[in-house]
């Protein structure tokens, strides 16, 4: 064994180790001293006194040295984790289930989200993925996590808002969540790269002029935004979670003048403008997403290897090395054992052999009265 390869990984505070071990052996090894004195009348005293407190003090020290656990280190590269922070903002506004996606045209925008999510995860493994949803109002689903699992399970699961409470959409609405995670990004990993992927149609149907994502752009290395949807547009449903997705009406767009007594189901059209001034201003290109496809080339710029390279960190793990002291301890107290138990059957058998002398002794008495 290479005791010049061994660090100390204590079991216990030192403090607590001391005061277990620091008191005993001083008292065995003062016992062990007075053991060794000559008797009061100068004749030396018997030696096995003595060598039970030194067995006991090295009890003792091999005890505190269990309770040091000497370990051999190993260290190893760990490139289970890339230092990639990858940003999916989700839009579950209504217009998301438009009827106009996929080679027949005919799938909810949703079904492209959800196969792009779970796509762009796989095209970086290791990285940290969160999702930021916005419907009426923004929120944080995930923050960041190393877990594509959970990524891939909310893509699987979740719903668009629910119709009645709908208030009409903004691309803006995610801006303030964005901004608070890529910052907090910065700030606790300012080595990593931080990937934005924005996944709506780019419809604005609420009042009001969307506030600019430009100044969120320095925190951004890269991503795309993602566009669903055709300048056709699509239908929507209506989603109630007590209803029957098989049995929803479609929305009706109480605007447009019905025809022939019919009311007009509202379509949700494409907003490649608003879709391309929103990638302009985070620094990423817009690309238009019909069907469901490969999106490797949308991260063609970021390198899984190279980026997992410069994410290693050095993990140092501790293998204790106590057995051979604790087979040292178990000798040494089978010994104590040993002699104990010798030393107690002598005692027991002292009284037994001494009584007949006694018994004689008071026969002798009662003769001679």
């Amino acid at each position: 064994m290479n005791l010049a390869g061994l660090t100390l990984q204590p079991l216990v505070p030192l403090w607590a180790l001391a005061l277990l071990v620091l008191p005993l052996l001083g008292l065995a090894v003062w016992q062990a001293v007075v053991a060794g004195r000559p008797g009061p009348d100068g004749a030396p005293r018997p030696c096995a006194p003595r060598a039970a407190w030194l067995r006991r003090a090295g009890a003792v020290v091999l005890l505190g040295i269990i309770g040091l656990a000497p370990s051999v280190a190993s260290t190893d590269r760990d490139t289970s984790v890339a230092n990639v922070d990858m940003f999916f903002v989700v839009d579950r506004t209504g217009s998301m289930a438009a009827e106009d996606y996929g080679p027949e045209g005919g799938q909810e925008r949703l079904d492209g989200v959800r196969h792009d999510i779970a796509s762009l995860t796989e095209a970086i493994p290791g990285a940290r993925y969160s999702i930021i949803s916005f419907d009426s109002q923004a929120s944080r689903q995930l923050p960041l996590t190393t877990d594509a699992r959970a990524i891939t399970s909310w893509a699987d699961t979740f719903h668009r808002e629910i119709t009645r409470y709908s208030q009409g959409s903004l691309t803006d609405r995610p801006l303030d969540e964005l901004r608070s995670a890529l910052q907090g990004s910065a700030e606790q990993h300012p080595a990593n790269v931080r990937l934005v992927f924005f996944l709506t149609d780019g419809e604005q149907t609420a009042e009001g002029e969307p506030r600019s994502f430009a100044e969120l752009a320095p925190l951004v290395d890269g991503g795309a935004v993602l566009g669903y949807g055709t300048a056709e547009g699509g239908r929507m449903k209506e989603y109630d979670p007590d209803v029957d997705p098989e049995d929803a009406e479609y929305i009706i767009d109480w605007s447009q003048p019905s025809q022939d007594g019919e009311p007009v189901e509202a379509l949700s059209v494409l907003d490649e403008e608003s879709l391309t001034a929103l990638a302009d201003q985070l620094g990423v290109p817009y690309v238009h997403r019909q069907e469901p496809s490969e999106t490797a080339s949308l991260v063609a710029g970021v390198d899984p290897q190279q980026v997992a390279a410069d994410g290693r960190r050095d993990v140092t793990a501790y293998r204790p090395v106590v057995w051979p002291f604790a087979l040292a301890l178990v000798a040494l107290l089978g010994l104590e054992a040993w002699f104990w138990s010798r030393s107690a059957s002598r005692s027991l058998v002292r009284p037994t052999t001494s009584r007949p002398s006694a018994v004689r002794t008071a026969d002798r008495v009662e003769v001679r009265r």
